[in-house]
Formats: structure tokens, sequence, C-alpha cells
């Protein structure tokens, strides 16, 4: 599974930005999102940003990788809040990853 980091733009450079997660500084690919402001929210995935994302979209993902990482390390975690947005239904795909419907015959 792949899995990104919610990242906020720290200082922006040509054609990437320097983001923070937690303590963590990394210089990431902005060529894909355009151009970011300082304070934006990026999705990133392998040194690359791949949307900007609403601040609380941003902690609602950081809950959740925080949820996880308590988990792995066996401590206990609220998963009910860290993934809320999954309580009570089947996670969907995209609608460019869904299957096209055959056309009746």
């Amino acid at each position: 599974m792949c899995i990104g980091i919610p990242m906020q733009v720290v200082e922006i450079g040509a054609g990437h930005a320097r983001c923070r997660s937690g303590a963590e500084i990394l210089s990431i690919d902005t060529s894909l999102v355009g151009d970011v402001a300082p304070g934006v929210w990026l999705m990133t995935f392998l040194g690359a940003a791949r949307e900007v994302m609403s601040p609380e979209a941003a902690q609602r993902s950081l809950a959740a990788l925080s949820a996880l990482e308590a988990v792995m390390r066996g401590q206990p975690a609220d998963l009910d809040a860290a993934f809320a947005d999954l309580i009570g239904r089947e996670p969907q795909l995209p609608s460019h990853l869904r299957p096209t419907p055959e056309p009746e015959a």
C-alpha cells in the first residue's frame, strides 16, 4: 500500500518547496501542483507533491497516520476518531479507478 504524507510548505523555490512534517523538513517537487505559498498543505509521496490539501484534510490525514503509528508501536489509539470518515461505509475508489459499466445489449 502506498501512503502519502501531508506536509506544510515553509519555503518556496523554483519548482520545489521546503516542507515540514513534524520535525522533518524536506525538499518537495511541486511540478504537479504548480505554484504554492508558505503555509499551504501538500499531500506528498516519494518527494513530490501530488495535490494541494485543505488544512482540515491535512489534519485528518495526520490523525490517521498518528493512529497507525501508535498501533504499530503496540500503543492504544482511538481508531474510530482517526478514521471517522470511514466508519459505517466502505472506502470508495476515486472515479478514475472505478470500472466502467458495460453498455446494456
